[in-house]
Formats: structure tokens, C-alpha cells, sequence
């Protein structure tokens, strides 16, 4: 998307993915100015510096909240918290919002001290530039209200409200493409567990605050990390929509916790602080595979790099590429030269061209036609036991290989099947 002309870019908003609009322009910005760099770099180096800045701005945060001490340990546990760490390896927008609303809880602080007009917007800028990369990051700032006095609490809506009225055309173009988000379930047992867990642990840090003096942070952070996941999933009761990625600056309110209480226990002196630092130890020990994880292709959900090398070998005398379901001709285009050899034989129309993400379609009986006329295919689905779509060309494509061809031979990758099909004899 950010490699496209920006007017292509700009019409295909109009039809999808609105609500990546500000990142994609970003990251065209940088691809246009990028010179000979690895486009790799490019691609990833915004997430390394929001999350390098967001560590940074988090431990002024606790310094001001509980002073000196908490800084550093508050900045630590962020960085490495799992989540943290995926999100400032990948080409998304989540680690800039993360990093833009701990600095905007930073400011947020700011204004309520300083009381000025000009610390309120400075506050408002960063907010709406957050909302605007993700619209979820509203939910942020409802987390931000909790916390603020009488006064600065008005102020606070009155921004707030400001913030949504920007962010209202988005909001409603956005809503337009919400078919977009339809593979999103309700959220599973895993989810809930994983929240349930979290927020023990920050109930549990802030009581322990709050019992030593643990200042201004519990107030500010408690509310952070409880209400955007919370209110998300209150949300998806009515359309599903949770997704923890979507509230990754949750993670700041959980390090500032943490960071706070482990400052507070090492303190303590005697069995509590060495016990506290048995149990860092133990925890840094038990994270360091999960460290060493995240940064491997098993950790995501598939491997484009695995996806084109079997396409290189299986397309050997190969003269036609199918997608099962269409939206999976995003594994081309990464890497688009092994596949420039196989004629895409359901493809009407580029991505490029059509200003879609991932292309148009040809009706069902082209497709019908282009399959039954080519006697060797290679055919790209997902895992088996993954939902299948019920379009009238993917039917298609599904009765004519089973009815006309035989499956010659199957390669598992991390997240797809390359699957070679000839007519029967032929294999």
C-alpha cells in the first residue's frame, strides 16, 4: 500500500483500509525519501523508534508520577514486555499509537499541573494524531478522565469531545469498510483469561502503591491498562471487534504497575526485597524464550518468505496460480517474482489498478473457463480446518479442482498450503 502512487493510495482509502490511512501516507513519506535502503528498514524502523521513544517517555512519566526511583524499572518492564517487543518488529501503526498516548498521558499530567491553554492542546494535538493513526486510541482517553479533578475533568471532556468531532469522518468512512473487520470472532477464552490475568496483577500493584505512597501513578495508570481492553470488549458484545493489538498502549499502564511496585518491594529490605528480586530473575529467565521467539517466522501467523519458496518449487512446469480465498494473493506481493511466472487465473484486475487490497476477480464462469483450460495449477489455500468463503467464484474455483483435477502433492508452510493440482494421470 505505502509503494503505490500516492493517487492510486488515495482512491483505494476511499474503499479500504481508511482507518490505516494516516500510516500508509506516513510510511509512502518515508518510502519516497528512503533512497537505496533496504525496504525492510523502512518498513520497520518507525516501530523501533516509537517504541524506543515510548520506553523513554514512560520513564519521565513514572518519574513524575513516583519520582526517580520507579523511572527506570517502570521503563524496563515495558521494553520488555512480549507484546511491546512484537509490535516494535512490525511494519504496523500500533507501536506509534502506543508511543503517541504515553506521551499524551505525559502531557495529560502536564496540563493538569500547569493549568494553561496552550499545555491543554499541546495535549490535544498528540491525542487526535494518536486517534487519527488508530480510531481504538479514543478509548485512551476515556481512560484518561478517570483520574482528573473536578476542573481539568471538564477540560478533559471538552477535549475529548473536540478529539471525536476531528476524528467523526473517519470514523464514519471507516464504518463504511467494516466488512474489513469481519474476521474478527468474539473473543476467546485465551483473551479473556490473558486480560483477567493482567489485570489482576495491576489491581494487586496498585493496591500495594497505594498502601506505601505510591503518589499520582496508581490513579493515572490503573485506568489505562482496565478500560480500553474492557471497554473494547463491552464493544464486542454488540459486533466483535476485540483484538489486543488494537489496545497495545494498555501495556503502558501495566509497566508503570510493575515498574512502581518492584521500586517499592526493593525497598522493603529483608525477605520481601529478596524475595521480589528471586522473583525478577525468575520472570526475566522465563521471558528470555519468549524473546528469542518473537523474533522467528513460527511466531506470526504466516511466513511469506516459506509461501514464495514453495511457490518457486512447485510452479515448475506449472502455468497457473489460484488463491483460496482471493484475499490471500497478499502473499504475492512481497515478494511478487516467483509468481510472475503462473498466470493468475482468477485475477480481473491488480490490486494497483483496482484500488483494492487485494485485487478483483474475474465472474465465476471465467474463472471456471481459465481453470478447466490449464492442465497444471498451483493453488495457494489456508491450514486446513480454516473457514472457507461462500463467493460464487470461490465455489467455483473449489468445484472445478475437486470435479476435473487431482491433487498432485501438498507443502505445509507456516500458515498456507501450496498444493500442485493436474488433470488425473498427469501428476
Amino acid at each position: 500500500m505505502a509503494q503505490r502512487p500516492l493517487p492510486d493510495l488515495w482512491a483505494t482509502l476511499g474503499h479500504a483500509d481508511a482507518v490505516h490511512g494516516l500510516y500508509y501516507l506516513l510510511l509512502h513519506a518515508l518510502f519516497e525519501n528512503s533512497g537505496g535502503l533496504d525496504p525492510l528498514l523502512v518498513l520497520r524502523l518507525p516501530s523501533v523508534l516509537a517504541i524506543t521513544a515510548a520506553t523513554g517517555t514512560l520513564a519521565l512519566l513514572a518519574h513524575r508520577l513516583a519520582g526517580p526511583r520507579a523511572a527506570l524499572p517502570a521503563g524496563v518492564v515495558f521494553a520488555v514486555l512480549p507484546p511491546v517487543q512484537r509490535y516494535a518488529q512490525e511494519g504496523r501503526s500500533y507501536a506509534l499509537v502506543c508511543a503517541l498516548i504515553v506521551w499524551a498521558t505525559y502531557l495529560l499530567v502536564h496540563a493538569v499541573r500547569a493549568g494553561t491553554r496552550r499545555a491543554w492542546s499541546a495535549y490535544g494535538a498528540v491525542a487526535l494524531t494518536a486517534c487519527l493513526l488508530h480510531e481504538f486510541a479514543v478509548l485512551a482517553l476515556v481512560a484518561h478522565l478517570v483520574p482528573l479533578p473536578g476542573r481539568a475533568r471538564r477540560t478533559g471532556a471538552l477535549v475529548l469531545t473536540a478529539v471525536c468531532v476531528c476524528l467523526a469522518p473517519l470514523a464514519v468512512l471507516s464504518m463504511r469498510q467494516s466488512d474489513q473487520v469481519a474476521w474478527i470472532g468474539g473473543a476467546g477464552a485465551g483473551a479473556l483469561a490473558g486480560f483477567g490475568g493482567v489485570a489482576a496483577l495491576g489491581i494487586g500493584c496498585a493496591a500495594l502503591l497505594r498502601r506505601s505512597g505510591g503518589g499520582d501513578l496508581p490513579a493515572v495508570a490503573l485506568p489505562l491498562l482496565l478500560l480500553p481492553p474492557l471497554l473494547l470488549l463491552l464493544l464486542s458484545l454488540a459486533k466483535p471487534l476485540y483484538v489486543d493489538r488494537y489496545v497495545l498502549y494498555a501495556q503502558a499502564g501495566t509497566a508503570l504497575l510493575l515498574g512502581a511496585a518492584l521500586d517499592r518491594l526493593l525497598l522493603a529490605g529483608g525477605r520481601i526485597r529478596a524475595t521480589a528480586i528471586l522473583v525478577v530473575g525468575a520472570s526475566v529467565l522465563a521471558l528470555l524464550p519468549v524473546t528469542f521467539t518473537l523474533r522467528t517466522p513460527p511466531s506470526r501467523t504466516d511466513d511469506v518468505t516459506a509461501v514464495a519458496a514453495a511457490v518457486r518449487t512447485a510452479g515448475r512446469g506449472a502455468d497457473g496460480i489460484l488463491y483460496l480465498p482471493a484475499r490471500r494473493r497478499v502473499w504475492s506481493l512481497p515478494d511478487p517474482a516467483p509468481f510472475r511466472t503462473l498466470h493468475d487465473l482468477a485475477l480481473d484486475r491488480t490490486p494497483s489498478a483496482s484500488h483494492t487490497l487485494y485485487g478483483t476477480e474475474a465472474p465465476a464462469p471465467v474463472i471456471r473457463a481459465r481453470v478447466l483450460a490449464s492442465p497444471r495449477i498451483v493453488v495457494l489455500r489456508d491450514p486446513a480446518g480454516e473457514p472457507v468463503d461462500h463467493t460464487p467464484q470461490e465455489i467455483a474455483k473449489r468445484r472445478v479442482l475437486a470435479r476435473y483435477f487431482a491433487e498432485c502433492g501438498t507443502r505445509n508452510v507456516l500458515g498456507a498450503r501450496i498444493t500442485v493440482y493436474a488433470r488425473p494421470g498427469r501428476c
